[in-house]
Order: C-alpha cells, then structure tokens, then sequence
C-alpha cells in the first residue's frame, strides 16, 4: 500500500491504533477486511488534504467587534482563532476589536473606519441603538455582511445571528430558579450589564414573563448598567439587597458573578440559587467552589463556524458551511463540568 505518509498520521485519520495501521500497510495480515478499507480511506483523505494544502487559498479578512466583559471577549478570541483552520485551503485573518464598554459614538467611529480601510466581513456583539442601525446600514452599502453575535440586531440588514435563544434561556433560568424556591414568596434577582442589548433584554422579559405565569408568589427585582464589571455590579447588588430584604435568588443576565457572591457573603444573606451565563473562567472557579446553581452554556466555538461560514458563503467562496443555526443551550452544574 504505497504512500508517503507517517503511520501515526494515518492512525490519527482512521481512529485505529499505529499498530493495526502498521499490519495494514506491511500487508502482515491479521486484520479484517473494513478495517483495511479503514486504512486505505484514510491514506485517500491525507492525500486529499495534501493536495488542498499546496493550494494557495484566498485570503479573507474579517473584523470582531464586541462589547463586552474582558473575560468573556477572551473566551470569544479563542473560540475563533481555534476555528480559522478549519476552513483550509482559505487563509482567514481575524482582526478584533474589543471593548468593556463603548459609547454608541465611539462603535461608530469604529465601524466607519473598518468600512474605509476594507473587511470581508464583521462579526458584531453590540447595543440595539439607532447610531449602530446606521453604522449596519452604511456597511450594507459597501457591500460588507455582518453577523450578529450573542446578541441580534433583527430587521439591521444583518446578514444572520449566531447564538443561542435568548427567549428560551430566560424561560429556563425561571424554570430552574421557581423549581428550587418552592412555594415561599420572596424576590428574584435579575441582573442585566445593560438595558441597550436586545439580547439581554429578551432573556429578562422572558424570565419575567415564565415567573409571572408558573410562580406568581415571585417578583422581579431588576438591575442594569453595571456592564458586567465587578465593582459596579457588585455595587447595585449592594443597594439591591439593602432595599429588599427578600431576595433569595439570582439570575445574571450580565456577568459580574463573583461580585454578586461577595454582595450576599458581606450581608450575611443566603443565595440558595444562583443561574448565570457562559463558562468563563470566573464562573467555572465559582462553579468549582459550589457558589453558582447552574450555568446555562452554549458552545462559543460552533457560535465561531457558524458566523465565519456565513461570512465565507456571502462572498461567494466554496466551502461547505451552512446557514447558522441557534445554538443548543446546555445546563451545567457544579457536578458536570467539562473538560
């Protein structure tokens, strides 16, 4: 079986171990006849992608643009530069732009510059405001798709949204969180980083709406603003518990998880559940330490694939993506954590 290739390289594309790929190709016997087929398929594929990678592939430059907490944008930077590869023989250059907080002026500044200097496309996690509906809209003109992120911009001319349903992760907060009070009257926590993204809004007024209907014995109490940094979420947290002696649950929409733990440690109050956002690191050491209930996760890898297939199908490019679909949305808890 000629080829040029290393075993443990034809292993690694079969699934089989390097000694069984050894037998194979010394053709020393001992193997059934589906695990050589096995082999020779994946000795077709290492071919395959040989040839693919001597092509030189296009080029495309796309732009990351969010705002938002420093530990999630890092989360988000790793998620897509893991995926630039796999749209090989294509080169994908990722130039990102980030910010914890970015007035509507300064998002459209950035915008405008991008547009001037050339992108293939943008992946955007930003506010619903008029400024940013104008920034898409002159985007469009150029000819420069965006997809939205995390958070959508529905009826912006977008060319599509990558993430997970926000309409039915407040639903599931709320199910979780009147699930473990019970019937005992008492005050829930929503926390927002801000009132500007739509994305968060929907988790909010759907939670709300879900509590009303299965647990009217359970309001609302809703902060924003804070921009999920620590000491200003830890701040409204603050003054939250201060004025109502009743809450006895959280659901951050926003972040800022660790100061809201420190707010009801300081007061001496209780959190019997916690529901919060994405596994950063933040939250996975608090989910570690038991200090969160739940985390409600969405692969920010496969959010990654989708948004650059869709911008690498809007130019026109062959690969084999899809259009995006929502993410699946994953519970996780302090006794399921993965790897």
């Amino acid at each position: 079986m000629a080829h040029d290739f290393l075993v443990k390289d034809i292993a690694l594309q079969a699934g089989l171990s390097t000694a069984t790929v050894d037998r194979v190709v010394n053709r020393r016997g001992g193997v059934r006849k589906q695990t050589a087929a096995r082999v020779e398929a994946a000795i077709g594929e290492l071919r395959e992608q040989e040839k693919a990678s001597r092509l030189t592939g296009r080029m495309h430059v796309f732009d990351i643009v969010m705002e938002a907490p420093d530990r999630f944008t890092r989360a988000v930077r790793q998620a897509f530069e893991n995926q630039t590869g796999a749209f090989r023989p294509m080169s994908l250059r990722l130039r990102f732009h980030f910010s914890e907080q970015m007035r509507d002026a300064d998002l459209s500044r950035l915008m405008a510059r991008i547009r001037h200097r050339g992108s293939d496309g943008i992946v955007l996690k930003a506010p619903d405001t008029p400024a940013i509906r104008k920034a898409m809209a002159d985007m469009a003109v150029d000819s420069v798709p965006v997809v939205t992120l995390v958070t959508d911009l529905p009826g912006s001319g977008r060319l599509a949204y990558a993430g997970s349903d926000n309409r039915v992760a407040g639903e599931t907060a709320a199910y979780l969180i009147g699930s473990r009070l019970g019937e005992v009257p008492a005050a829930v926590l929503a926390t927002l980083s801000s009132n500007r993204f739509r994305g968060e809004e929907e988790r909010e007024a759907a939670f709300r709406a879900m509590l009303h209907a299965r647990h009217p014995h359970l309001r609302v109490v809703t902060i924003s603003e804070g921009f999920g940094k620590d000491w200003t979420t830890g701040a409204q947290v603050r003054a939250a518990l201060a004025d109502a002696g009743d809450i006895r649950a959280v659901y951050s929409i926003g972040g800022g998880n660790r100061s809201i733990v420190d707010a009801f440690e300081a007061a001496g109050r209780p959190l019997p559940v916690h529901v919060a956002h994405d596994l950063d690191e933040d939250n996975l050491a608090l989910l570690r330490a038991e200090k969160l209930s739940y985390v409600l996760h969405h692969n920010l890898e496969a959010d990654a694939a989708q948004a650059l297939g869709a911008l690498i199908d809007a130019r026109g490019a062959e690969a084999k993506t899809k259009r995006p679909a929502l993410s699946a949305l994953v519970i996780i808890t302090p006794f399921n954590i993965p790897e």
